[in-house]
């Protein structure tokens, strides 16, 4: 393959990776840096709905300057709308995983219309890239807005969408199906398309400031700030305050256990700009759990990487009591920090917690407080499973092999043989 451009100014592509060589070894580095080559000088443009706030921006921060650093000219666009117009793609969202709320005609003008003014100034850019990867249902409209475009179109559902309400699937598919691939997170996850579709998980960037190791020190002292005592037994709950994620679950399952083991819970979080619930649920949250002085519920701000690193460590048991869940990147945060993981029996959390193994997967509230009080009387079984934990991540949801597996695709796009790829060294 001939590059249609070359990328000026070009970061030293061993540079870049270098330091990820000790945590995933030498192999995978020499295939990204072949990968690389193989795609170099390509112009590359991804697109989602908010630019801070839930996996989707968090993987997108870490994985657009890995990409810049092999060569491919990578850059990050953020659509922007209405408060209408995000109570309607959280609509679209939730109908996904399977709420039985539709659209409106209004909903469905403020989505349509709030894309068409976006593309009015993206669409030179998505029209001359070589590769545009649109991220869950916000701006999948943007490529029937863009009649000129050259490159390949990747739409990227991050969304349980195993049991779709079927009206809503019909329409979002309307958006949808002219893409030239399609990836979810889990084959579970995918519906009929007319095009190939990827099963490419999420995945963790290990030395980003949520999870390179911390000096005891930060993470007792992260701690106590917040009034937690670092002797005692703590569950640790990351997540947007959002319905799906259950909060009010884990603080059932957090009082259920403490009527026999001494507990502290942590519920910590923020918002993203593109979900109009969280205020709600958050008040709930706090209501829940008034009157608790071992219930530190804590909204944290977008940069508090560091904070949710320390809390995660200093826990016992991390916990991410989902009823309904893409993929869930705490879970792997908490299982690369060596913690066993009690996780929603759903969606992708069953590709990460292996029941038994990392951790357990739970239904109700009751069986995660059962699994809790389990863990906590037998501290040695704990630390083998966050020990078989931290193995498990290593080898499946880093950002190295998120990274290898998205080169790979659009490299067989681009030789055009979608399910045959042959590069020489």
């Amino acid at each position: 393959m001939t590059p249609q451009r070359r990328l000026s100014g070009k970061n030293d592509d061993g540079d870049i990776l270098k330091r990820y060589e000790e945590v995933v070894g030498p192999a995978v580095i020499r295939h990204l840096l072949q990968l690389g080559r193989y795609l170099e000088g390509l112009q590359v443009v991804h697109v989602n709905s908010t630019r801070s706030g839930g996996g989707v921006a968090e993987i997108l921060e870490r994985f657009v300057p890995l990409m810049n650093g092999l060569g491919i000219s990578t850059r990050w666009e953020v659509i922007t709308g209405t408060e209408g117009f995000f109570e309607t793609t959280k609509t679209i969202h939730n109908a996904l995983q399977g709420s039985s709320k539709g659209l409106s005609t209004a909903m469905m003008s403020t989505f349509e219309a709030t894309n068409a003014e976006n593309a009015g100034h993206l669409r030179p850019i998505l029209e001359e890239a070589d590769f545009v990867f649109i991220h869950d249902p916000q701006p999948a409209p943007l490529l029937s807005l863009c009649p000129s475009r050259r490159g390949k179109w990747i739409w990227r559902c991050h969304i349980d969408a195993s049991r779709p309400n079927r009206k809503v699937w019909r329409y979002l598919r309307r958006w949808t199906a002219p893409y030239d691939a399609s990836i979810f997170s889990l084959a579970d996850f995918a519906q009929p398309l007319p095009h190939l579709q990827y099963i490419i998980p999420p995945s963790i960037d290990p030395l980003s400031e949520k999870n390179i190791a911390l000096p005891d020190e930060e993470v007792t002292a992260a701690l106590e700030s917040f009034g937690i005592d670092p002797s005692r037994p703590l569950v640790v709950q990351v997540s947007r305050f959002d319905r799906f994620k259950d909060p009010l679950g884990v603080i059932e399952a957090y009082r259920l256990c403490k009527r026999h083991q001494d507990l502290q819970l942590v519920l910590a979080g923020g918002g993203a700009s593109d979900d109009p619930e969280g205020a709600t649920v958050l008040d709930e949250v706090m209501a829940a759990a008034a009157g608790d002085p071992d219930i530190h519920v804590l909204v944290l701000p977008d940069d508090a990487h560091r904070t949710i690193n320390a809390l995660q460590r200093g826990a016992t048991v991390v916990m991410q009591k989902s009823t309904r869940e893409g993929f869930g990147l705490t879970v792997s945060e908490g299982l690369w920090k060596h913690k066993p993981v009690i996780g929603g029996d759903v969606g992708g959390i069953r590709l990460q917690v292996l029941d038994r193994f990392n951790g357990y997967r739970v239904r109700t509230p009751q069986g995660a407080a059962l699994r809790l009080r389990h863990l906590l009387q037998h501290p040695g079984q704990a630390e083998r499973m966050g020990e078989n934990a931290h193995h498990y991540a290593r080898e499946n949801f880093l950002i190295t092999r998120q990274l290898r597996s998205a080169l790979a695709l659009m490299a067989a796009l681009q030789a055009g043989d979608p399910e045959r790829l042959e590069i020489s060294l």
